[in-house]
């Protein structure tokens, strides 16, 4: 069968995904996108550029598309009857963090919930994000003067699923690479962003280094727009440390520092599934994990006593344990890295062949 997937936001998490579903699915599927920039634009007016730009929608079984596009403008826009089609949310504007500064713009939370209402069927990234959406969303109906639609809560929750993104890698075994001679490698692969709390992971390493213990940083991951400014901080603090400093563009580096990395560390304060941590594991990492959002659904529990902290003081003192005696914990590094294995596209693959044979019957 043929889909089209719609892609406003072609970057990151959401490329990841378009990429390693159109690769690895049995089903012919086109993507058509746009670039990774100006966000809230692409939920306004992604649709009008897509209702003009694509050609013939009826040569397809259904459409797939994410949160970052209305689907009800481009529904109300398309001319005749529209395919079938499946929403996958990575994330939504209902329970999103705002930046320091920022106010909430209620006409998002209000884009995804017509988008929800006119698919034929939703997915969410993980149980965390879908048990967050609907908890959030009678709240945020609730703040309607009157004539509030509460019957959206059923409607949507009735078309939804759960289906945890594949990630980019095989399900071979993969037996982690020997830990370079040197101080620890700790390992930064996530967006330069507010969300991601890099003054609270940069603090924590400023307390361990004041202990005396000795590390290494790899400062990896994608920044879109305007650094926050920890990592100039950061820059200048540990100069004699940082041994990558900026977006690995490569994927085969990229994996080589994962490869080298003893430790990935995740400050975030908004994370509904957690691929640079699902990739860090695999290759190597161990993890240290905030016990919060869908981390404790992602980490096998026998690894939370010891990979997952409370607050801000334990994050100090596990991070401060875990590189004191690295010796004690490399023995995890190949148990996490195959149980990881289960995310890889070639096994998750069929989970979403099925969902698309289902979506196109629809028609």
């Amino acid at each position: 069968m043929r889909f089209l997937f719609i892609e406003p936001f072609y970057g990151g998490s959401h490329r990841d995904f378009a990429e390693g579903l159109t690769a690895h699915s049995t089903h012919d599927i086109h993507v058509v996108h746009l670039p990774a920039r100006f966000w809230k634009w692409r939920m306004r007016g992604a649709a009008l550029h897509f209702i003009r730009s694509i050609d013939n929608l009826k040569a397809y079984d259904g459409m797939i598309t994410t949160g970052l596009m209305s689907l009800a403008d481009f529904t109300a826009l398309y001319p005749g009857r529209r395919p079938p089609a499946l929403v996958y949310l990575h994330e939504n504007q209902l329970t999103y963090p705002l930046a320091p500064g920022e106010q909430m713009d209620l006409q998002f939370g209000f884009t995804d919930i017509t988008t929800a209402l006119c698919a034929d069927r939703v997915l969410f990234n993980s149980r965390f994000h879908f048990d967050h959406f609907f908890k959030t969303l009678p709240g945020f109906i609730a703040q309607m003067p009157e004539f509030k639609p509460g019957w959206v809560v059923d409607a949507i929750r009735n078309k939804a699923g759960i289906l945890h993104p594949g990630c980019r890698f095989t399900d071979d075994w993969i037996e982690p690479a020997p830990l370079p001679a040197g101080p620890p490698i700790i390992i930064w692969n996530h967006r330069w962003e507010f969300d991601k709390q890099p003054d609270t992971f940069f603090g924590a390493l400023d307390q361990v280094a004041r202990m005396g213990i000795d590390f290494r940083l790899a400062l990896m991951g994608e920044n879109y727009q305007a650094a926050p400014r920890a990592f100039a901080y950061a820059k200048r603090r540990f100069t004699d440390k940082i041994v990558q400093y900026g977006y690995v563009r490569s994927k085969d580096a990229y994996v080589n520092w994962l490869k080298k990395g003893y430790l990935a560390v995740s400050t975030a304060i908004q994370e509904n599934f957690g691929i640079a941590m699902v990739e860090a594991m695999r290759f190597g990492c161990l993890p240290l994990l905030p016990h919060r959002l869908a981390y404790p659904e992602v980490l096998p529990k026998e690894f939370h006593a010891d990979f997952l902290y409370q607050d801000d003081a334990d994050l100090v003192q596990k991070l401060a344990t875990l590189l004191r005696d690295p010796q004690q914990f490399v023995c995890h590094r190949p148990v996490l890295a195959g149980m990881m294995a289960r995310h890889a596209w070639s096994d998750v693959a069929v989970c979403y062949d099925r969902e698309l044979a289902l979506l196109a019957k629809a028609r």
